[in-house]
């Protein structure tokens, strides 16, 4: 782990083991505590990409998926669906109770991710899903590549969170304290893990300091 810098994640990554808790309510999942070992030259690589991007509110656009999320009573269920366009770098932010099947071949087919709330024994976690890779074991160093984009980019996904639920945020202030937990899906045992990045007020800033 020394190898690597803050930009990817590991001075950060904590353990979330506040309580006992179950795996993650939208997916089935293996959680590591130890980082993965990496190929150094896909490390660079993905340096080379440059910082993490900046957040800009004016390329976000909100979606809210049924009446009973736009009223920030409930916290748990809650659900973020967060896509991009590459060529204008814009983002939706889709909020809803569930996650549909068909906003699901995003996070498949793309970059999307996915995050929910849950509520463990009185504790409050936002799980964050990135998908990794699927079965093909010859795609490794294409896992391990994006394992290391989604660590630099998850800032931007969290502040993108936190900025389009803000009545959310504004109504549930202690939010600010939950743990993130980050759930890399991987048919790859080294990426197919969990890691907590701390609390979300903190792990929203870490793409700031990095800038």
């Amino acid at each position: 782990m020394a190898a690597r810098t803050a930009v990817f994640s590991p001075s950060y990554v904590r353990n979330c083991r506040v309580k006992p808790s179950p795996p993650a309510l939208l997916f089935t999942h293996a959680s590591s505590a130890r980082p993965p070992s990496y190929n150094s030259l896909v490390f660079q690589a993905a340096r080379l990409l440059g910082p993490p991007a900046r957040f800009e509110a004016s390329k976000l656009k909100v979606l809210f998926m049924g009446e009973e999320v736009i009223t920030p009573t409930r916290i748990v269920p809650r659900t973020y669906t967060l896509s991009h366009c590459d060529f204008t770098a814009d983002l939706t932010l889709t909020i809803s109770n569930l996650v549909q099947r068909d906003q699901l071949k995003g996070w498949y087919s793309k970059d999307d991710v996915v995050a929910e709330w849950t509520d463990v024994n009185g504790d409050l976690f936002l799980n964050v899903h990135c998908y990794v890779s699927g079965p093909n074991s010859l795609l490794d160093m294409a896992a391990e590549f994006r394992y290391h984009i989604f660590s630099k980019e998850l800032p931007l996904v969290l502040e993108a969170v936190v900025f389009g639920d803000s009545d959310l945020f504004r109504e549930h202030k202690q939010l600010m304290d939950a743990l993130v937990r980050v759930y890399f899906h991987s048919s790859s045992k080294k990426y197919n893990r969990m890691e907590c990045w701390g609390p979300l007020k903190d792990a929203a800033l870490v793409g700031k300091k990095s800038r």
